[in-house]
Protein backbone atom coordinates (compact mmCIF):
# COMPACT_ATOMS: atom_id res chain seq x y z
CA UNK A 1 0.00 0.00 0.00
CA UNK A 2 1.35 3.73 -0.83
CA UNK A 3 0.92 7.30 0.57
CA UNK A 4 -2.08 7.79 -1.19
CA UNK A 5 -3.81 4.80 -0.50
CA UNK A 6 -3.22 4.92 2.92
CA UNK A 7 -4.15 8.58 3.19
CA UNK A 8 -7.38 7.32 1.39
CA UNK A 9 -8.10 4.60 3.66
CA UNK A 10 -7.89 6.68 6.87
CA UNK A 11 -10.22 9.04 5.74
CA UNK A 12 -12.61 6.96 4.33
CA UNK A 13 -12.46 5.31 7.89
CA UNK A 14 -13.56 8.23 9.34
CA UNK A 15 -16.15 8.94 6.74
CA UNK A 16 -14.96 12.48 5.76
CA UNK A 17 -14.92 13.68 3.05
CA UNK A 18 -11.49 15.40 0.54
CA UNK A 19 -13.19 18.49 0.71
CA UNK A 20 -13.62 18.32 4.83
CA UNK A 21 -10.23 16.65 5.11
CA UNK A 22 -8.32 19.47 2.82
CA UNK A 23 -10.24 22.15 5.19
CA UNK A 24 -8.57 19.96 7.74
CA UNK A 25 -5.43 19.96 6.58
CA UNK A 26 -5.18 23.61 5.32
CA UNK A 27 -5.04 22.39 0.92
CA UNK A 28 -7.07 22.42 -1.56
CA UNK A 29 -9.78 19.57 -2.56
CA UNK A 30 -7.59 18.56 -5.39
CA UNK A 31 -4.49 18.73 -4.24
CA UNK A 32 -5.71 15.81 -2.06
CA UNK A 33 -7.04 14.09 -4.41
CA UNK A 34 -3.60 13.95 -6.20
CA UNK A 35 -1.81 12.37 -2.98
CA UNK A 36 -4.99 10.00 -2.81
CA UNK A 37 -4.21 9.17 -6.74
CA UNK A 38 -0.96 8.82 -6.32
CA UNK A 39 -0.33 11.64 -8.82
CA UNK A 40 2.01 13.89 -6.25
CA UNK A 41 3.81 13.24 -3.10
CA UNK A 42 3.42 15.05 0.01
CA UNK A 43 6.06 17.56 0.89
CA UNK A 44 7.37 16.32 4.59
CA UNK A 45 5.58 19.43 6.20
CA UNK A 46 2.26 18.26 4.88
CA UNK A 47 2.87 14.77 5.49
CA UNK A 48 3.49 15.49 9.22
CA UNK A 49 0.00 17.55 9.04
CA UNK A 50 -1.24 13.99 7.59
CA UNK A 51 0.02 12.30 10.55
CA UNK A 52 -1.52 15.00 13.48
CA UNK A 53 -4.24 14.63 11.70
CA UNK A 54 -4.62 11.13 11.49
CA UNK A 55 -3.09 10.80 14.94
CA UNK A 56 -0.64 7.95 13.10
CA UNK A 57 3.47 8.20 12.37
CA UNK A 58 4.42 9.50 9.37
CA UNK A 59 6.60 6.02 8.90
CA UNK A 60 3.12 4.06 8.63
CA UNK A 61 2.09 6.52 5.71
CA UNK A 62 5.31 6.39 3.58
CA UNK A 63 5.07 2.18 4.19
CA UNK A 64 8.06 1.75 6.82
CA UNK A 65 5.69 -0.06 9.40
CA UNK A 66 1.88 -1.42 9.02
CA UNK A 67 1.85 -0.45 12.73
CA UNK A 68 -0.16 3.20 12.27
CA UNK A 69 -0.83 4.47 16.00
CA UNK A 70 3.25 3.99 16.63
CA UNK A 71 3.87 7.69 17.28
CA UNK A 72 5.64 9.32 20.45
CA UNK A 73 3.19 10.75 23.34
CA UNK A 74 3.13 14.19 23.64
CA UNK A 75 5.55 14.64 27.12
CA UNK A 76 7.78 12.55 24.68
CA UNK A 77 7.72 14.20 21.89
CA UNK A 78 8.40 17.61 24.02
CA UNK A 79 11.63 15.95 25.55
CA UNK A 80 12.70 14.91 22.43
CA UNK A 81 12.78 18.19 20.53
CA UNK A 82 14.34 19.80 23.52
CA UNK A 83 17.57 17.56 23.32
CA UNK A 84 20.52 19.04 21.61
CA UNK A 85 23.85 17.49 21.97
CA UNK A 86 27.11 20.01 22.16
CA UNK A 87 29.46 19.11 19.45
CA UNK A 88 31.61 16.94 21.88
CA UNK A 89 28.56 15.40 22.45
CA UNK A 90 28.61 14.67 18.57
CA UNK A 91 31.84 13.70 18.07
CA UNK A 92 32.08 11.31 21.30
CA UNK A 93 29.14 9.40 20.51
CA UNK A 94 28.16 9.19 16.62
CA UNK A 95 30.82 8.47 14.53
CA UNK A 96 29.90 11.00 11.42
CA UNK A 97 30.05 9.85 7.95
CA UNK A 98 29.90 10.96 4.25
CA UNK A 99 30.41 8.83 1.40
CA UNK A 100 30.97 6.31 3.51
CA UNK A 101 33.90 7.57 5.37
CA UNK A 102 33.79 8.59 8.45
CA UNK A 103 34.86 12.59 9.44
CA UNK A 104 37.67 13.31 11.34
CA UNK A 105 36.90 15.76 14.42
CA UNK A 106 37.91 18.83 12.22
CA UNK A 107 35.80 17.87 9.45
CA UNK A 108 32.94 17.36 12.01
CA UNK A 109 33.40 20.54 13.31
CA UNK A 110 33.71 22.84 10.06
CA UNK A 111 30.30 20.73 9.13
CA UNK A 112 28.53 21.70 12.63
CA UNK A 113 30.01 25.11 12.06
CA UNK A 114 28.39 25.20 8.45
CA UNK A 115 25.05 23.94 9.45
CA UNK A 116 24.73 27.00 12.00
CA UNK A 117 25.98 29.80 9.42
CA UNK A 118 23.28 28.09 6.94
CA UNK A 119 20.62 28.78 9.38
CA UNK A 120 21.92 32.26 10.77
CA UNK A 121 21.07 32.74 6.82
CA UNK A 122 18.14 32.57 6.90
Amino acid sequence: MNIGDRIAKLRDDRGWTQEQTAGLLGISRAALSHYEKNRREPDTDTLSKFADLFKVSVDFLVGRTNAPHVTLDEPVREFVEQLELSEEDLLSKYNLKIDGLSLTPEEAKRFIAFVRMERNMK
